[in-house]
């Protein structure tokens, strides 16, 4: 039976050379503070991956959209980059199993946190370009990423969720029928996370977690949308 490491390198279809590199990307930086053996966290490979990441994302909007002007191409770039969507791609490589945390941030959920799961897999990202190049990085990040165009689909809708909320809210209920209530701040000050309440109409209707109030709004914004929009019209 194969180790998480080993079943995400067979879900990357990528081997690492140096599997230092690879328990490194995976390094919680709260794993640190019980073993101060250890050399370091992934935050260094978070920085490198996450350069990494944006010049790939970057070059290959820029070959499939050739139209698009620069603020389109910037617009997806962030859709295609951000935490939402990053921390899903983790989850589909099963990159949480084999993150390496502290004993309080398990816990507290820090393994399933988006952020904690964008930190890593950027990381990840950053891991896999040391240990080759940018060629084999970029040939396992697209290999993940799969069709641009089916994402952006699905993410473009979405966007400014905050804002379709209110349009469909205010006609009837006017402009205070919504309010958002930070609820929790999760994890350690290096890595913050928010959860936050919407309420609508005094009636809670949706919760959401990100790095910042904003992200975790938006997310709750989200959540509220779905079932507004299910609601029968009356």
């Amino acid at each position: 039976m194969s180790t998480p490491l080993e079943h995400l390198q067979q879900r990357l279809a990528y081997a690492f050379r140096d599997p230092q590199l690879l328990v490194c990307a995976v390094t919680h930086p709260s794993y640190l503070h019980e073993h101060p053996e250890e050399p370091e966290s992934n935050q260094r490979l978070e920085f490198l991956g996450d350069a990494v990441l944006q010049l790939v994302v970057t070059e290959e909007l820029f070959k499939q959209y050739p139209t698009d002007r620069e603020g389109a191409l910037s617009k997806n770039r962030s859709a295609l980059s951000k935490g939402v969507f990053l921390s899903e791609l983790a989850r589909q490589i099963e990159l949480a199993p084999c993150l390496r945390l502290s004993t309080s941030e398990e816990q507290t959920g820090g393994r399933d946190r988006d952020a904690a799961l964008e930190d890593a897999f950027e990381s990840l990202v950053g891991a896999i370009y040391l240990d080759s190049d940018l060629a084999t990085a970029r040939r396992v990040l697209l290999a993940l990423y799969g069709s641009f165009s089916e994402h952006l689909a699905k993410i473009q809708p979405s966007e400014n969720p905050k804002g379709r909320l209110q349009e469909l809210v205010q006609p009837v209920h006017g402009n205070h029928a919504i309010r958002y209530d930070v609820i929790a701040v999760l994890g350690e000050d290096h890595d913050r996370e928010y959860e936050v309440q919407l309420f609508f109409n005094n009636e809670p209707l949706g919760t959401g977690r990100g790095r910042s109030k904003k992200t975790a709004e938006e997310a709750a914004a989200r959540i509220a949308l779905e079932i507004l929009e299910a609601r029968p019209q009356t």
